[in-house]
């Protein structure tokens, strides 16, 4: 399994807004249009420092090959659209891949 982690930051003023977006726009449309190509979800993280929130995104994917099919050949370029560039102040150049190595969540949700 591989997990594709990307940063962000936004103002305080804009962080619920985009939190909304993530969690009600993009994320879904994700499930419904790659969950038969090996992407299997998502986590994200949310840090407040003084006058801006960096956001960290995490999505599963089954395999590398399925991760490109998400974001193309220069895979580790990140897939930013228009609405989220337009509430993010900056954001990292790059997406990490990781090969999970194991795992021990019980019941973990939406923890709000």
């Amino acid at each position: 399994m591989v997990c594709r982690v990307w940063h962000g930051w936004t103002t305080v003023g804009h962080a619920q807004r985009y939190d909304d977006y993530l969690q009600n726009e993009l994320f879904p449309r994700l499930d419904r249009e790659l969950r038969s190509h090996g992407y299997r979800g998502y986590q994200v993280l949310r840090l407040s420092r003084g006058e801006e929130v960096e956001f960290m995104t995490i999505l599963w994917f089954d395999s590398i090959e399925n991760v490109r099919e998400f974001a193309g050949e220069n895979y580790e370029t990140p897939v930013i659209s228009e609405k989220a560039r337009s509430l993010l102040t900056r954001f990292a150049e790059r997406a990490d891949h990781y090969q999970l190595s194991g795992s021990n969540l019980f019941g973990v949700s939406n923890a709000g």
